[in-house]
């Protein structure tokens, strides 16, 4: 796309914004490398278990061989310019997965030809589905020993509910695996090794093969079918239907998520990567085939969208933000208008101008300057001061508010400490960078023992965050173990009243108090209301008793941690004249919230996660009996791909070391996932 020219339709209509979608260890990182090398995009194939992929481009990926961040990246396949999102695998980095699925149109879900659908695979699938992302299927891997794509096709269809229509089929399996047949064209394609399979060529079918796959292609044209009438008439006719139309009935049945093409290859062993590049400009929407971004107007509350054009007003997302270098980089997709280095532009989320130093198209760690993007576009911003993730930024003229992403409560926490004076100023700062790059990440204080209690989405969340200290910043800060982070609420209705008269700076500051507090449903946050006459009380000191009752609410009465799900009516205020004050009110809101919550039989909640163990059937008894003793609920056992699968929901306290003592009484043999599922009251 031009630098300076305001792209056409057609340029448009031939842009790709995708995203690669897995359970960890599946193969997207390889499969993008791939992607990147045969585009021309890098002229060095990278290799995760080397270290050396230009996606995991953060040391701490290189050295775990795991995706932490999502990486932005664009090549040219024509006619399609595609901007590729690598997301993470591990469910601690949800989040990263959260955002990018926010701004994409279309996904490449890649699965183990092993392993099939797992459960972190099932997860970001599902989170795809209510963002309505239309989606391809690439069954990696193969080589494999054990490899079976049809159980794969099978397993995809059955867990994730996806209409699977393969459009490709292996040339063998495991150590026979030497190629792949194209469905759609009905030939074979063969990728040569000793040119990293760059070249690769298309054969004719031998009447063995073409007798082979007849089952297949039939289920691939009665697919098309339902798409198509006249491929339906054509088929029942007996005659051959013409390539474009198959192509064109996938494409129609896909942007609709009617269905899902399956592809297959080995990313690593470079077969079958460049017809998962064709497949995404053949079948995967262009941002003009995706329902327009709506909002609503700030104002009025009315919802609005903008329409996919360079010419509409501006209204852009900002997916993610990244500290480079002490400078802050954000990260958005536009939906509509331009944006041009030296803008200035209204983030409607924080209400303030922004100033937009310089653009860049983003390849992973590195950048390229433009002067301007457009609508569709996925591009990087400095200079900009207070944008966060999930702020949209639109002209102060024509405001737009647009969705915002879903929010994420950190489940465990850590205790740190700087080890001299010189570095805690220094930690505080970079910590503070480190909140704004991580909207999972949360940072308190102790009161007690004035140590930052640093909150995450798991163990290995937080120790990639001590490895970034150490590496980025030379910062060692002593830290404790892994603690859980709890939340209070209550199970009663209590009555408290609080009063506050004290001089201050030659003062006397009166406030007098009586409020009630009582329990809401799970997970409907907390409701403060003001029950009395408005007309009697000065404005400042209603707004004191909120401010008192809001600060309150950050420190509960069991342990300190903030109180969730709870109700809370202010019945009265005592005046004194000529001593109340919004500083006497705010106290005594603070002392009544207190005696109403020791009053409320305050409960703690702690995180329950959604646990799921794929294990043999000869230890089931072992994983039921284990999870028993951590305190978990067994809610399913199923049956999938000759495993039994057993979920439930636990306590995250009883989950610290659960992998370790999985792997010994299931012989290593069980594959464990967990997920937060709601912070709730153990019976």
């Amino acid at each position: 796309m031009s630098k300076a020219n305001a792209p056409s339709a057609k340029a448009l209509g031939a842009l790709r914004n995708i995203g690669i979608i897995a359970h960890i260890d599946a193969g997207k990182t390889t499969l993008t490398e791939r992607i990147l090398y045969y585009s021309g995009k890098i002229h060095r194939i990278g290799e995760v278990h080397e270290g050396t992929a230009t996606m995991d481009y953060m040391p701490e990926e290189q050295e775990r061989g795991i995706t932490i961040t999502s990486a932005v990246t664009s090549c040219q396949w024509d006619p399609c310019m595609i901007n590729i999102i690598d997301t993470p695998g591990h469910v601690d980095f949800t989040i990263e997965v959260e955002r990018s699925l926010r701004v994409l149109d279309g996904a490449v879900g890649v699965f183990c030809g092993v392993s099939g659908v797992e459960p972190q695979s099932e997860t970001v699938w599902r989170q795809s589905e209510a963002y309505h992302v239309p989606k391809l299927a690439f069954v990696n891997k193969m080589d494999r020993l054990g490899a079976n794509f049809e159980a794969v096709v099978d397993s995809i269809r059955t867990k994730l509910g996806a209409n699977t229509v393969p459009i490709q089929y292996p040339d063998g399996e495991g150590d026979e695996f030497k190629g792949v047949f194209d469905l759609v064209e009905m030939r074979r394609l063969e990728f040569d090794q000793g040119s990293s399979g760059v070249k690769y060529a298309a054969h004719e079918l031998s009447g063995e093969e073409t007798a082979r796959l007849e089952s297949w292609r039939e289920k691939l044209i009665e697919a098309a079918a339902e798409e198509d009438e006249e491929i339906l008439d054509l088929y029942l006719a007996g005659d051959d239907v013409p390539t474009a139309k198959i192509r064109e009935a996938l494409r129609k049945g896909t942007l609709s998520q009617r269905m899902v093409p399956v592809l297959v290859g080995s990313a690593l062993r470079n077969i079958g990567v460049q017809p998962v590049m064709a497949a995404i400009c053949d079948y995967l929407p262009s941002p003009l085939e995706v329902p327009a971004a709506t909002g609503i107007e700030p104002a009025s509350g009315n919802r609005k969208s903008f329409a996919v054009s360079h010419k509409e007003p501006l209204s852009a997302l900002v997916f993610k933000v990244a500290m480079d270098s002490g400078r802050k980089l954000a990260m958005m997709r536009i939906y509509s208008g331009k944006l041009s280095a030296g803008d200035t532009v209204y983030n409607v989320t924080q209400d303030k101008q922004e100033r937009v130093a310089r653009l860049f198209r983003l390849h992973a760690g590195r950048r390229e300057k433009i002067e301007t993007a457009f609508a569709g576009d996925m591009i990087g911003a400095a200079g900009m001061k207070f944008a966060r993730t999930g702020d949209t930024l639109c002209h102060e003229t024509d405001p737009i508010l647009l969705e915002q992403i879903a929010d994420y409560k950190p489940v465990i926490s850590l205790a740190i400490e700087p080890r001299n004076s010189e570095e805690a100023e220094k930690l505080d700062e970079v910590l503070e960078k480190y909140l704004m790059e991580d909207p999972t990440l949360e940072l308190r204080r102790d009161e007690d023992t004035d140590q930052i209690i640093l909150s995450g989405m798991g163990e290995l969340h937080l120790d990639v965050v001590l490895e970034r200290l150490r590496r980025e910043y030379n910062l060692e800060p002593r830290a404790g173990k892994p603690q859980v982070v709890y939340q209070e609420t209550v199970a009663s209705k209590g009555v408290g009243k609080g009063e506050f008269r004290r001089e201050l700076g030659g003062e006397m500051h009166f406030g007098g108090v009586t409020l009630s507090v009582e329990p809401r449903e799970r997970e409907t946050g907390r409701k403060i209301s003001l029950e009395v006459d408005f007309e009697a009380y000065p404005g400042p000191w209603l707004e004191a008793v909120e401010e008192g009752i809001s600060d309150g609410l950050q420190s509960g009465v069991v342990r300190g941690y903030p109180v969730q799900d709870v109700r809370v009516r202010v019945t009265g205020l005592d005046r004194q004249d000529g001593e109340s004050s919004p500083v006497g009110y705010r106290m005594a809101a603070a002392m009544a919230l207190k005696d109403a919550l020791r009053k409320a039989d305050p409960r703690l909640m702690e995180p329950i996660m959604w646990v799921e163990i794929g294990v043999p059937e000869d230890f089931v008894g072992e994983v039921v009996g284990l999870l028993g003793s951590k305190g978990a609920k067994i809610e399913n056992m199923l049956d999938r791909s000759g495993q039994k699968i057993v979920q439930g929901l636990a306590p995250l306290a009883g989950l610290f070391g659960f992998t370790t003592d999985l792997r010994s009484a299931t012989q290593g043999r069980a594959a464990f996932v967990m997920k937060f599922n709601r912070f709730d009251v153990l019976e």
